[in-house]
């Protein structure tokens, strides 16, 4: 009987989870949709940068720990800082990450251990071979604070053309 109901109280528990993260995508969709976030993204396509070469400045990236000048522009960036001020508003937002078209960062609210998403679920999923989707990762138990993080994505348009992404981390506890 113990059993049961700790599996029902635990089935709650994703119900809820999965609700209140639902709730709050609109709101990520509209951060998605702010003017700057769009033109940077735009911009940084327009620059035509190549797998390759995205992978070179990954490896470099990695290798130095972000300790690279690329890192502090794209903290720095007008999208970055439209970012960290819509993210300042909500206390269960902790940071934010922009893609362009191939998952590499166009503009981080913090540091990212790695330079390209392409390759991660959080841009695959809400790149959706161009055409776009919204992805709720599972959350997960931060070690150092022991909060419940989870990733919400969802594409960036340019009217009805996939451009980006954006990628929001969610403090799950916090919803509640």
């Amino acid at each position: 009987m113990k059993k049961i109901a700790s599996l029902s109280l635990m089935m709650l528990a994703a119900t809820a989870f999965a609700k209140g993260v639902d709730d709050i995508v609109p709101e990520v969709e509209k951060m998605a949709a702010h003017p700057a976030v769009v033109q940077a993204v735009k911009a940084q396509n327009a620059k035509k940068l190549t797998l390759e070469k995205i992978k070179t400045i990954d490896a470099d990236w990695i290798a130095k720990k972000g300790e690279v000048p690329l890192a502090r522009e794209l903290m720095d960036n007008a999208a970055a800082k439209q970012l960290a001020q819509m993210q300042s508003a909500r206390t269960y937002f902790i940071e934010a990450i922009l893609t362009d078209n191939l998952g590499a960062n166009v503009a981080i609210t913090h540091l990212t251990s790695d330079y390209w998403q392409g390759d991660e679920p959080k841009y695959e999923k809400a790149w959706a071979g161009g055409k776009g989707a919204v992805y709720i990762s599972k959350p997960k138990q931060d070690e150092s604070t022991g909060d419940q993080l989870s990733q919400v994505s969802v594409p960036v348009k340019d009217g009805d053309a996939v451009i980006g992404t954006f990628t929001i981390g969610v403090k799950v506890n916090l919803l509640h």
